[in-house]
C-alpha cells in the first residue's frame, strides 16, 4: 500500500521514482508525459519490450547505448538493418543482448516502415482511455498491471504484425507515454506538473 513519499527536496513522489537519481529525473520529467511521433513511440515500444523481465533502471541506464545501436530508433533506418547489423547487436555490450528482443525490434521496424506517417501515433493514442474513467491512484496497489485498453492495444499491434508487445508491455508503454497518468494522487508530478 505504498503511498507518495517525500523525495530529496521534501515533495511527495511515487515511491518507485525515488530509488536513484536516474529514477527521480525520469519520474519527474518523462514518465507519464505525452509522447507523440512514430519514431519516438517506436523507441518507447522497443525499450518497454527490452525491459520485459528486467528492472526499468537497467534499460534507463543503457538508453543512450540503445539509441546508438538502433540508429536513434529511426524506423526507416532500423528497417534497413542487415543480418550483419543483427549479428553486431548481439555483441554490443551497451544494450541488452537478447536475440528474441533484438529480432523483434528489427522486425517491428520493417513492419512500421510500410505504415503511413503518423499511423503508429494515431493507432497507439486511439487506445488512450478517458481520464475520467478511472480515479487517480492513491497507492501503488491501485495501479493495475494490465487494463482492457492495454489488452486491446496489444491485440491491435499484434494483428498488424508487431511482435513482443503483450498487454503488460502495452500498459507500461501507455504509462510511460502519457496515455494514462498513473502518478499517485499526492505525487508532485501528477497531471504533468514539473517539480
Amino acid at each position: 500500500m505504498s503511498t507518495a513519499i517525500p523525495g530529496p527536496d521534501g515533495r511527495l513522489r511515487c515511491p518507485w521514482g525515488l530509488s536513484t537519481a536516474d529514477y527521480v529525473e525520469y519520474h519527474d520529467t518523462e514518465w507519464g508525459r505525452p509522447v507523440h511521433g512514430d519514431d519516438a513511440l517506436y523507441e518507447r515500444l522497443c525499450l518497454e519490450a527490452f525491459q520485459s523481465g528486467l528492472s526499468w533502471i537497467t534499460i534507463l541506464r543503457r538508453r543512450e547505448g540503445f539509441r546508438r545501436a538502433f540508429a536513434d530508433f529511426r524506423i526507416a533506418k532500423v528497417a534497413a538493418f542487415t543480418d550483419e547489423d543483427a549479428a553486431r547487436l548481439l555483441t554490443d555490450e551497451s544494450i541488452i543482448r537478447n536475440r528474441a528482443k533484438i529480432e523483434a525490434t528489427l522486425s517491428n521496424a520493417r513492419v512500421l516502415a510500410d505504415w503511413a506517417p503518423g499511423e503508429l501515433d494515431e493507432l497507439i493514442w486511439s487506445y488512450a482511455p478517458d481520464p475520467a474513467s478511472r480515479p487517480a491512484p492513491r497507492t501503488l496497489a491501485d495501479v493495475p498491471p494490465v487494463t482492457d485498453e492495454s489488452t486491446a492495444l496489444s491485440k491491435a499491434l499484434k494483428k498488424r504484425g508487431l511482435r513482443f508487445i503483450g498487454p503488460t508491455t502495452a500498459y507500461a508503454l501507455m504509462q510511460a507515454c502519457g496515455l494514462v497518468d498513473d502518478h499517485l494522487t499526492d505525487c508532485v508530478a501528477r497531471g504533468g506538473s514539473t517539480p
